[in-house]
């Protein structure tokens, strides 16, 4: 009565658009910072707060993994003991 979560795996074309469009965007992003006219200063703050972005980015995608997995690992765990229950239960055992 176990099932087998099959882990999903990317295809090589998916992580390759992945990566690409983002350093694309980060790179387009950078560019237009770049080229803004306006203080350096200026420039700075805003390729400050982008190299944030893409930091907490990628926290957040890894905190909301961890999560699933997580939870994906203590739902077999409360399933695993709901099956032992069940085959460990004798309905024609008298009660005590």
């Amino acid at each position: 009565m176990s099932k087998v979560e099959a882990s999903q795996i990317h295809s090589s074309a998916w992580v390759a658009q992945t990566w690409i469009s983002f350093v694309l965007a980060t790179g387009v992003t950078g560019m237009g910072i770049w080229f803004l006219p306006v203080d350096v200063w200026v420039k700075a703050f805003m390729a400050m707060g982008l190299l944030f972005s893409v930091g907490s980015t990628f926290s957040l995608a890894k905190t909301v993994r961890d999560q699933h997995e997580s939870e994906s690992l203590r739902k077999r765990i409360d399933d695993a003991r709901v099956s032992r229950m069940i085959a460990e239960h004798d309905p024609l055992k008298p009660a005590m």
